[in-house]
């Protein structure tokens, strides 16, 4: 019987099968940053040991960093600690640290691809649970915990179960307007979000491979939020061309080579997957949230539903959810008043979402009263939409870019939704306080953002934009 993709990069990364099931993994990448680095790093001081492959560790502070200026020092003072005790811990051990203001700092996971760092056939952890996102290239990419990542740090291994395989295949091509987080938020509306516990999802079909790399991050960013435990997308041309000549890719013959080992990397025609789901790609219009957990989602012009089929503990999640959210099955989402916009995070802070943004956006004006925090996931990303005057396109419809970080996907820095307000998110997340207490966030791709940031509530960026 043939192997998965997945089977296929785990199997040839395993050191020893132990009983039980799980396995010893060998670690190709491990990316760190400052908020779940600190306690793992003191857990080796207190050991008398050092990280054993600081060639193989790269290092970005993400999560707490002002998005700005980031010129000056740190202005709350617990951030400020946190950085700089995150600087002390890579210097001391030998650790490639893209610190804040560097031309190569960024969100971790995608300063990694952008710089080439992340490759096909790779095992790549870091304690941060989007790390699902590197398997656009065809990499066993997923999240770990505070000791898991000492683990890492310690012997360059890590112990895991090994997950069973799920394969969504999305046929067909995709309407006007759908963008790829439409296409993910719409798998996770239909599988619920724990529809993948327990799996490592595989993403092909003819839509799939029509993707970008960077769209393809976005679909492999959320497959944890269907409970996954990372996805994955077979290398092809479109990855090898993105990953030639990049910084860090092995360059002239030695990239010839790498590439006719990733053309290897393949579920077999005659794989068994554990599960298997089919949707079609026409079935897919915008879509946004309406709820607290990213499976929550409708279709931009479909309403909010309603409890029917929902039994105990899910018909009372239901509930509160619409409650803190102060909304009503039967509703439709256009029309619903939006008081910020966020564009950026791992998800959709890449150089293609703020193209898309700020086409949509050129020639028109941001709603008087919407806030708009609009985060480049890189200063790479920056320095791009800069060079490709997307920045001045959007100063004159009355936005700014802003500088790289985390920023308002969660609340561990300044940019946080007030409570009670309503935010369109580019983000992964829309649990409650996720954006900040109190906050009420609704997830949607760059072109439903831009809509509501121009039209000042939830419409639909097919009609706003004449797609």
């Amino acid at each position: 019987m043939g192997k998965t993709l997945f089977d296929k990069v785990w199997d040839a990364h395993t050191v020893r099968q132990l009983d039980g099931g799980r396995s010893v993994l060998y670690i190709d990448r491990h990316y760190i940053h400052e908020v779940t680095s600190p306690v793992a790093f003191l857990g080796l001081r207190n050991r008398g040991i050092k990280v054993a492959r600081p060639d193989r560790t790269t290092g970005t502070p993400d999560h707490n960093v002002p998005t700005v200026d980031q010129d000056k020092p740190v202005a709350e003072e617990q951030s400020r600690m946190q950085l700089e005790s995150f600087g002390r811990n890579c210097e001391a051990n030998g650790v490639e640290y893209f610190k804040l203001g560097s031309p190569r700092h960024g969100v971790v996971h995608i300063v990694g691809p952008e710089l080439g760092i992340t490759q096909p056939g790779m095992t790549i952890v870091c304690g941060d649970s989007h790390t699902s996102t590197h398997g656009a290239f065809g990499a066993v990419a997923f999240g770990i915990g505070t000791s898991e990542v000492e683990m890492v740090f310690a012997s360059q291994c890590i112990l895991q179960p090994k997950p069973k395989t799920m394969r969504i295949t999305v046929d067909g091509r995709r309407g006007p307007g759908v963008t790829a987080k439409d296409i993910i938020l719409y798998v996770i509306s239909r599988i619920s979000a724990s529809g993948g516990t327990g799996h490592f999802i595989e993403f092909a079909g003819e839509a799939i491979r029509a993707l970008s790399m960077e769209e393809r991050m976005t679909v492999c960013n959320m497959s944890i939020e269907c409970g996954a435990r990372g996805g994955i997308i077979a290398p092809d041309q479109t990855t090898f061309d993105y990953v030639r000549g990049r910084e860090r890719a092995p360059k002239g013959a030695d990239f010839d080579r790498a590439v006719e080992r990733w053309k290897e990397l393949y579920s077999d025609p005659d794989a068994r997957f554990d599960t298997e789901y089919r949707f079609d790609a026409a079935d897919i219009e915008p879509m946004i949230t309406y709820g607290t957990n990213p499976g929550m989602g409708v279709g931009i012009t479909g309403t909010i539903p309603s409890d029917e089929g929902l039994s105990g503990s899910d018909r009372v999640s239901f509930s509160k959810a619409l409650a803190y959210m102060d909304f009503r099955s039967g509703e439709p989402m256009l029309g619903k008043r939006v008081d910020y916009v966020f564009l950026g995070s791992c998800t959709n802070g890449r150089i293609e979402d703020f193209r898309q943004f700020a086409h949509a956006v050129k020639g028109r004006r941001k709603a008087p009263h919407v806030t708009a925090w609009l985060v480049p996931g890189s200063k790479g990303v920056e320095a791009q939409a800069r060079a490709e005057g997307l920045d001045k396109i959007l100063a004159e419809a009355g936005f700014e870019l802003r500088q790289p970080g985390c920023s308002a996907c969660l609340a561990m820095n300044a940019d946080k939704i007030p409570a009670g307000m309503y935010s369109v998110s580019t983000s992964n997340r829309n649990f409650e306080g996720r954006q900040g207490p109190g906050a009420r966030t609704m997830l949607a791709g760059p072109l439903v953002a831009a809509a509501a940031a121009v039209t000042g509530c939830v419409s639909d960026p097919r009609e706003v934009f004449g797609l």
